[in-house]
Parts: C-alpha cells; structure tokens; sequence
C-alpha cells in the first residue's frame, strides 16, 4: 500500500506533544503565567510543556512516576522545569500533580482531556490531509485519547470519507475498552515498550472519550513483539529512532492490521526512545 510517515518524532521536544503544550500555554491568562504551570506526565507531555514554558518563560514543574525513562526525565530537567518523580504509575503522578496545583496555585496542563491540548493535537489531521489530500486512512497512537481524539476530529471535519484507526498497546488498551464499555473502565497496567501508552482516562472524563467513540473508525491492538519490530524497522529501513508508544501505527502496518483502499499515512508520535533500550532491540534477531 501506498505509506507515508508523519514524523511527529521530529519535533524539538520529541513528540507530537508539543503542539497541545503549545497551545495550552499561549492561552493562558497573564497572572497564570505569572504564577505557572504543573503538569502531569509519563515523559513526552512532560517533556514538551518544559520545552514550551522555558520558551514563554513561564516556570513550569512537571510530575513523572519512577518508571519514567531516562530520555525523557532528562528533557524536562534540560528544559528548565522542576521534575517531582514519584508514584508507582501515571495515575498515582497524576494524583501528586492536582495536591502540587491546590498547594501552590498553579495552572493545570492536561496531558489529554483538554480542549486546547486537543486543539493544538488536531493540527496533525489538518497537515496530513493538505500533505496527501487522497488520503483513505490516518493510523495514529491511541492512550488517553488527546491524540487520537484531536487528529479524528480534524480529519473527519474535512474529509468524511478518511477513516481513522486507533492503535493501542495490548498492555495499555484502557481507551480501547472503555470506548467498548461505553464509559471510562479501569485497566491493570503490564509492562510495555510502549509505556507512554498507559495510565488511565479519568473516570470523569470530559472530552477525549467521546471524540475517540465518535471518530474513530477500528481499534487494532499489537502486541510487544509487534512493537519491537516496528521499533527496529524505523532506525534500521529510515534510520528513526523512534520509542515504543511511537512506533505503534508502524506495527499494526507491519503486521497486516491496516486495510486502506487507498494511501494511508501512519502518525509516528514520538521519539524520546532510551538508546540502551533501542541498542538492546536492534541487537536482537528481527522477526
């Protein structure tokens, strides 16, 4: 089939995330600017409201669990903010994040559920469809749903006919369950390479979920060995350096999972990829 890649991986910050950080943070009120902004993150949320505020000049303090990666807790330290790393998961950091915003008055940037991160997300859809107006398929990362929510709205809004396919870990698939549940469900996390992935929606949440159950076509899920493959085909075919969460589209490619009837354009969403993992990986026998 006809593939092309946007590289969200490109970006200074690394990830697609700096365009919902971006816009979120122009939006912002004088005295909240002034006061600054708390963020919580598995790392590339983190990592691109650090790069935006030091930009802005807005004091920034992102919180991280502990099994947030090197790569990524190292670009938000470079970038200026004040990292609090603790909490088992996403969702404990997400709890240390809202006591951070109540004790010091700061402005919360969603990692997702927001509709200026939304927004700013949706910009991908719009670069997409002026950059393969013939599009027949987006394939993007689904977690909490800023991305794949924002990146559906757009494209549908201009291009009906597009479909748009949602693609989780199967070890970070709390989205895909929920839009089957029909209300935000609670998922035990594994392990996954593609670990910016997981963490829950909120069970109060505002946005995401409805976007994702309205404009998203299928959601396919792929498994480790699927993502790994993914991962060593991007550095070894187009010398990408490309992180698990960002290299599921790929996968799902690769693994015969996508079905377009005509191009088909895979969102690769980011790449803050530990080099020890990627080294580890590429040294393996490709399947």
């Amino acid at each position: 089939m006809e593939t092309w890649l946007k590289l969200e991986s490109l970006h200074p910050a690394g990830s697609f995330k700096v365009r919902g950080a971006a816009n979120k943070l122009s939006s912002l009120r004088e005295d909240e600017r002034a006061r600054g902004v708390v963020a919580s993150s598995a790392g590339n949320h983190g990592a691109a409201v650090a790069w935006v505020a030091r930009i802005l000049g807005i004091p920034a303090t992102i919180c991280v669990p502990e099994n947030t990666g090197r790569v990524k807790l190292d670009a938000i330290r470079r970038a200026g903010a004040e990292a609090i790393v603790q909490g088992a998961t996403f969702d404990e950091a997400v709890e240390v994040s809202r006591t951070v915003e109540r004790e010091r008055g700061l402005a919360y940037v969603h990692p997702f559920d927001d509709a200026d991160v939304i927004a700013g997300q949706g910009t991908i859809g719009l670069e997409i469809l002026d950059a393969v107006p013939d599009c027949a398929l987006v394939a993007t990362a689904v977690s909490g749903g800023g991305l794949a929510g924002g990146v559906g709205l757009a494209v549908k809004s201009v291009s009906p006919a597009t479909r748009v396919t949602g693609v989780s870990a199967a070890h970070a698939a709390t989205m895909a369950e929920s839009v089957r549940a029909g209300h935000p469900v609670e998922v035990a996390e594994e392990p996954t390479l593609a670990e910016v992935l997981s963490g829950g929606i909120g069970m109060d949440n505002h946005y995401t979920l409805a976007l994702v159950t309205r404009f998203i076509d299928e959601h396919v899920l792929v498994d480790e060995a699927q993502i790994a493959e993914a991962m060593r085909f991007l550095l070894r075919r187009h010398h990408l350096a490309v992180e698990g969460g960002g290299a599921v589209a790929v996968a799902a490619a690769l693994a015969s999972e996508l079905h377009p009837q005509g191009p088909a354009v895979l969102v690769v969403s980011g790449g803050n990829v530990d080099e020890r993992q990627l080294l580890e990986l590429t040294a393996q026998q490709a399947p």
